[in-house]
């Protein structure tokens, strides 16, 4: 049986494996079916005069938008 020796032979060797960059394994993306009516954070970029009608009648514009884009979409379908 070989023994294998307690101190590397090569010190600079055996530092540089210590600290090379290891392949890290990602774990696979799991969809999951979207709730129903759930919010979900989203950048989305539109023109400044829509922004401040909806942002004019004070707290809540978020939920205006988002309601107005619910009526367009079922005014579509």
């Amino acid at each position: 049986m070989t023994k294998t020796p307690r101190r590397p032979t090569n010190p600079l060797d055996a530092a540089e494996a210590l600290f090379k960059q290891q392949k890290k394994v990602s774990a696979p993306a799991i969809e999951r079916p979207a709730l129903p009516n759930t919010k979900e954070l989203v950048s989305l970029r539109i023109d400044s005069d829509i922004l401040a009608y909806f942002q004019e009648d004070g707290p809540g514009w978020q939920d205006r938008i988002n309601d107005t884009l619910r009526l367009a979409m079922k005014d579509k379908g």
